[in-house]
C-alpha cells in the first residue's frame, strides 16, 4: 500500500492508544480526530494532520456534511488519498441538517450519503450518523435508507448525535441494524448526563434529567457513547482551557494535575472523559498536530476514582 514519504508514520499506532469496542461492532481507538475544522486546512497542512493522527494510534475520522459547506470531507478525502491509507482508517460522517430544518426523509439520507461519498473519494463509510435530531422522522423512512445504502455496501454501520434514548428507540424499533454510537456534548463544565444520576429525588437544578438518563441507556444496550467538544463549555461559548475570566481556580487544579502526570491540562481533561466506565469515545477537534499529539497523551495514564471526582468538583460541579 502506498504511503506519503514525508509523513511516515507507525503501522501499529500510538504506544498507548487503546482500542474500545464500538457499539459492540468493531474496534476503534478511543480518541477519534473530528474534522469539522479541516475545511481550512491547506493540503499539505491536511496530510500532515492525518499523518500525525495515525502516528498517535487513530483510527477512527469524524466528519459532516455540513462542515465547511462539505469542504472538511473533501479536504480529508484527498488527505486520504494522498497517504494511500483509506483500508486502514475509519470514515464516520453525518447527515441530517440542512439550511434551517432537519431531514431524516429517505430522499435526504441517501443524497446526503452519496454526497459524502463523493466528497470524501471512497466508496463507502464505516459509519454514518443522523445529526440533530428531526422531530418530523419518519422511522420507516430512515429504516429504509439505511437498507438501501447497506445493502448497496456505501455504508457498514449506523448511529445517531445529538438523541435522546426515546428517540433512539424509535428508530432501533425499525431498522434492522444495531445504532452503535451517539455523539454528545460531554465535558468537564457540561455534565448534565452525569449530574442527574448524582441527584436522584432532590429539588435542585443538577437533579433535572435533561436527556433521558442518555448515559445509562447507552451503557445498557451497548451504545457508544462519543463526547463532542471535551474541552468546551456551554454550547460553543468557548474552551474552558486557559479561561482565566470564568474558570481561574478550575484551571490551576487542572495544571495541579497535569504538572503531577507530566502532560497538559487538556490531556487530563480528556483523560476525565476515558476513565468513565462507559468506555466513551472523546472526539478532539484540533487540526494543530502538535497538539493532538498532546491530547493523545491521555492515553497513556488513567485517573483514579478519587482524581475523577476531584477534577468533577473542581469544575465547578457538587455533589449532594
Amino acid at each position: 500500500m502506498s504511503r506519503h514519504n514525508d509523513f511516515p508514520y507507525n503501522e501499529k499506532g500510538g504506544g498507548t492508544m487503546k482500542q474500545i469496542l464500538v457499539g459492540g461492532c468493531f474496534e476503534a481507538s478511543e480518541i477519534a480526530l473530528g474534522c469539522w475544522r479541516t475545511a481550512k486546512l491547506e493540503p499539505a497542512q491536511a496530510e500532515e494532520l492525518l499523518a500525525t493522527a495515525l502516528e498517535e494510534g487513530i483510527n477512527l475520522f469524524d466528519n459532516a456534511d455540513i462542515y465547511g459547506g462539505g469542504k472538511a470531507e473533501e479536504v480529508f478525502g484527498q488527505a486520504v488519498k494522498a497517504l494511500g491509507v483509506r483500508d486502514e482508517i475509519l470514515i464516520q460522517s453525518k447527515c441530517g441538517i440542512r439550511n434551517g430544518l432537519f431531514d431524516f426523509s429517505k430522499s435526504h439520507i441517501l443524497e446526503a450519503g452519496d454526497g459524502s461519498l463523493k466528497r470524501l473519494g471512497t466508496d463507502y463509510l464505516d459509519v454514518l450518523l443522523l445529526h440533530r435530531p428531526d422531530t418530523l422522522m419518519e422511522p420507516e423512512e430512515g429504516a429504509a435508507a439505511f437498507e438501501v445504502l447497506h445493502t448497496a455496501g456505501k455504508v457498514k454501520h449506523f448511529g445517531v448525535s445529538n438523541q435522546n434514548p426515546m428517540q433512539m428507540q424509535l428508530l432501533q424499533k425499525y431498522v434492522p441494524y444495531k445504532l452503535v454510537a451517539n455523539q454528545l456534548q460531554l465535558s468537564l463544565t457540561n455534565t448534565s448526563m452525569i449530574d442527574a444520576g448524582f441527584n436522584v429525588n432532590m429539588e435542585i437544578n443538577p437533579a433535572l434529567n435533561r436527556d433521558g438518563s442518555v448515559l445509562e441507556y447507552c451503557r445498557l444496550e451497548g451504545i457508544t457513547i462519543q463526547a463532542w467538544s471535551p474541552l468546551q463549555y456551554g454550547v460553543f461559548e468557548g474552551t474552558f482551557i486557559d479561561n482565566e475570566e470564568l474558570f481561574a481556580v478550575f484551571n490551576a487544579k487542572l495544571q495541579t494535575f497535569a504538572d503531577a502526570k507530566g502532560v497538559t491540562k487538556s490531556a487530563i481533561a480528556f483523560a476525565w472523559i476515558l476513565r468513565h466506565p462507559a468506555k466513551i469515545q472523546a472526539i478532539a477537534g484540533t487540526t494543530d498536530s502538535e497538539h493532538l499529539s498532546e491530547l493523545c497523551r491521555a492515553t497513556s495514564f488513567s485517573l483514579s476514582r478519587e482524581e475523577w471526582y476531584e477534577l468533577y468538583c473542581a469544575a465547578g460541579n457538587k455533589l449532594p
